[in-house]
């Protein structure tokens, strides 16, 4: 409403002030005396209401300037914006409204920013203790086998062990940089149509010679003419990381069983094992990073397995389901969108 009413103050000073112009063209041609005292009275007021209106102008134009100051610097210095939306339809309302919206963006920025440097933080600490094991037990045998004599038998024992902590090091590595990859999108996923058989058959055959020392039967109950549009290299990667798990929480003598069935939107994949089985209240945690259950700590592990495989699967539309019984087993249920 101020608006208007200033433009209506503007339009009549203006049409006013037109008028005037026009009777002082005019002015010689104006006879009565009374008249012309009358123009030039009203030139003078209108002056002096333009006079004013400026002045006026000049002050709403400061006003404005300095709430706008107010409210930035109340948002600077952490004043609750609540007390700043705007509950009129005005200029400054508008501007205000812009500027906790930009201040909001900005607040969601600094969360987002903490969130970040924690999970560093956090990823840091995560390798610093994963890495720090295998590191001592390497340099506590290389200092063995450098200052004390030792039978040949003992030097191959020693020198095995060491293998055993390089190639777990190697392990982590190369588990990182696949999660790195994850994290930041710098893999590439090739979606097409082929064979969910071979995929699958893929995974089973990296798993296959720890399954066979475990006396661990695999069965594969999955058409051979069945497709679903994936990934195949990194699909193999995340049903190899499940087959793994299931390998090495799985007593000698058990079975894991692969079961493919179609659905209707989804390709489901159930694996199956007769393991050591998890507690309802960790389905959750299994996939969260680093992370290995107290019973799981005895075995090889960095605990980056599931969390690859359900990043994988995600980046695909599909997601990863689980369900246990302790000392019964485990099924992961892979969905694949169709």
């Amino acid at each position: 409403m101020d608006r208007f009413k200033f433009l209506s103050e503007k339009y009549i000073l203006t049409a006013m002030a037109l008028v005037l112009l026009l009777c002082g063209i005019l002015w010689e041609y104006i006879p009565s005396g009374g008249i012309r005292f009358l123009l030039l009275t009203s030139g003078i007021l209108i002056f002096l209401l333009a006079a004013r209106w400026d002045r006026r102008q000049k002050k709403r134009q400061s006003d404005f300037a300095n709430e706008i100051c107010d409210t930035v610097d109340a948002l600077m210095n952490g004043c609750d914006p609540e007390n700043y939306q705007p509950y009129e339809d005005s200029q400054v309302s508008k501007v205000q409204g812009k500027l906790l919206q930009y201040y909001d963006r900005m607040q969601e920025g600094k969360r987002q920013s903490e969130q970040d440097k924690q999970m560093i933080q956090e990823l840091v600490s995560d390798i610093s203790h994963q890495v720090k094991t295998p590191i001592a037990n390497i340099r506590m045998f290389t200092d063995i086998l450098q200052k004390h004599p030792l039978s040949d038998e003992k030097r191959t024992e020693f020198l095995a062990t060491m293998t055993a902590q390089i190639n777990k090091l190697d392990f982590l590595m190369q588990s990182l940089i696949k999660m790195s990859r994850l994290e930041t999108g710098t893999f590439t996923l090739h979606m097409e149509e082929c064979s969910l058989y071979n995929t699958i058959a893929q995974a089973v055959n990296g798993v296959w010679a720890r399954a066979d020392q475990k006396r661990i039967r695999i069965d594969v109950d999955c058409s051979s003419h069945e497709t679903v549009k994936h990934d195949a290299k990194w699909t193999s990667e995340a049903v190899g990381n499940i087959l793994d798990n299931a390998v090495k929480y799985t007593p000698e003598g058990g079975s894991i069983s692969i079961r493919v069935r179609p659905w209707q939107f989804y390709t489901r994949v159930d694996i199956t094992d007769t393991g050591i089985g998890i507690a309802a209240g960790h389905y959750n945690d299994v996939f969260q990073r680093f992370y290995r259950a107290q019973e799981a700590a005895a075995e090889e592990g960095v605990g980056l397995g599931l969390y690859l495989a359900r990043g994988i699967i995600t980046r695909q539309k599909g997601y990863i389901s689980v369900k246990s019984k302790v000392g019964e087993g485990t099924t992961f249920s892979v969905f694949l969108l169709r």
